[in-house]
């Protein structure tokens, strides 16, 4: 009880980055698993021991010096005050883990608001690796595979990073304007004075069009062929949506040829037309092939995914105002003799024109509380669209800024890379998949040194390394000098 007494009277002197501070020993014996507790009893082992937790030491003023980020410090030690860490705004998330780490301190001290950022930045280390994994698998050729592998590795990179070199740019390019030109011949092909009269004295498309779609479809049926026995993982490449959209986009050309040809002889015509001009319709699913090949719809779409919130009280809004307005509308016209709703459902059509600011007209108020209860409507829905739209501008704007910077921070990682592989080892140019290894975020649950000397690679412009057992401890003359 005495030894217990005397170190909590104990005051420990720090000098963290030049920043001078005195702490207590009552104070930092709450935590005793922490480095400045472990202050506390260090004395007594020894210059090893104390060197093994510091930097320095000035046994005249009993003072211990750390460089490390004062800034980070100040945050650190509010565990021993408050019982939680927040980290200030501007500090690094992953070095500021790193600094935790260093000073002992467990990240379940870590405030909600903090961890969420640290989160963050994982995931974009994550998504950061991934993408230099892709970036180095298109450029590493494996000489263990087979004659078919390296084929089947070409034809997709040919097909699926227009990026690799001019000829699959070029494909690219093709693919969008065959798009964009099919597209155009579907709604040309429905002009009246573009189409022919068949046998039967229907008009059907001009077979110049015909022919142009069929080129068409036979160029984004090869294609797809090409991409699904090239991929790595069919099962995934078959479940995709974009590929979906693609097979949507193909398929009702097959199927109506083959209910004109054959459908005849086992249904009636007027059903087999039916069934075909319902397919032809499904031809807008190739509109939506544009995606593949357009990084900004991809962005739209994935930053609508993250708006989901924000969509749905969009639409609560405008459900609750459409069903009070146009049930109000209802009450209120039903005293004129020529009035338009005819009941609510019906007035449902009015109440989403009106709150939309689309207003066609065809169904509106002649009652003076009518007209008052669309005024008001009117005004509700403006402020309904309004509130919800700032968020998820925000939300796409910040994804876009988002993969413009991550593609940036996989180009300056290859880079690190090729500078380190290139100086580690004379004659060996690019980089080896070990550095690919150690940039790649070790599987959950698993935290500790190990996770923050990966990030010396990922992150060697701001990397704080920690003490480690290899450390040369400095001897009793060198803290002297």
């Amino acid at each position: 009880s005495e030894t217990s007494a005397q170190s909590d009277d104990i005051e420990i002197v720090v000098n963290v980055g030049g920043v001078r501070q005195v702490l207590y020993g009552d104070l930092l014996s709450q935590y005793p698993e922490t480095r400045l507790a472990e202050l506390i009893g260090c004395l007594a082992g020894g210059y090893d021991t104390i060197f093994s937790l510091c930097d320095d030491y000035d046994p005249g003023k009993r003072e211990f010096y750390f460089d490390r980020d004062p800034d980070a410090f100040k945050c650190v030690i509010e565990v021993y005050y408050f019982g939680e860490v927040h980290m200030k705004k501007g500090i690094c998330p992953i070095c500021f883990k790193n600094e935790m780490d260093f000073w002992k301190v467990d990240l379940k001290f870590l405030d909600d608001c903090c961890k969420s950022h640290l989160s963050e930045k994982r995931e974009e280390l994550e998504e950061i690796a991934r993408r230099v994994q892709l970036i180095l698998d298109d450029l590493g050729v494996d000489s263990a595979e087979g004659r078919w592998g390296r084929c089947q590795k070409c034809v997709w990179k040919f097909l699926e990073k227009p990026e690799s070199s001019c000829p699959a740019r070029v494909v690219a390019v093709l693919s969008f304007l065959l798009i964009l030109v099919s597209s155009v011949v579907m709604c040309v092909g429905t002009i009246p004075e573009l189409q022919v009269l068949d046998a039967d004295g229907n008009r059907v498309e001009h077979p110049t069009l015909e022919n142009v779609e069929t080129a068409c479809i036979g160029w984004f049926t090869l294609e797809y062929l090409l991409r699904l026995f090239s991929s790595p993982n069919k099962l995934h490449f078959a479940l995709s949506f974009m590929n979906i959209v693609d097979v949507l986009a193909i398929l009702p050309f097959y199927v109506s040829l083959t209910l004109t040809h054959l459908g005849a002889r086992m249904m009636e015509l007027t059903n087999v037309q039916q069934a075909v001009q319902a397919l032809r319709i499904m031809r807008i699913a190739r509109i939506f092939k544009l995606a593949r090949h357009s990084s900004g719809l991809q962005t739209l779409t994935y930053a609508l995914k993250r708006s989901f919130k924000e969509l749905g009280l969009l639409l609560m809004y405008l459900a609750v105002g459409i069903f009070v307005f146009s049930a109000l509308g209802y009450t209120m016209e039903q005293s004129h003799p020529e009035t338009l709703f005819k009941s609510i459902p019906q007035s449902f059509w009015w109440a989403i024109i009106t709150m939309t600011t689309v207003g066609y007209g065809d169904i509106y108020p002649k009652t003076t509380l009518g007209k008052l209860n669309a005024a008001i409507s009117f005004l509700c829905g403006v402020i309904a669209i309004a509130l919800p739209i700032h968020p998820i501008i925000n939300n796409f704007v910040r994804y876009y800024n988002k993969q413009r910077v991550l593609e940036t921070a996989a180009k300056h990682e290859l880079e690190l890379m090729e500078l380190n592989s290139s100086s580690a080892a004379e004659g060996k140019a690019g980089c080896s998949r070990s550095d690919l290894d150690s940039l790649l975020p070790e599987p959950a649950g698993e935290e500790g040194p190990s996770w923050s000397s990966r990030l010396k690679i990922s992150h060697s412009d701001t990397f704080i390394p920690l003490l480690t057992e290899e450390k040369h401890h400095r001897t009793r003359l060198q803290s002297c000098k």
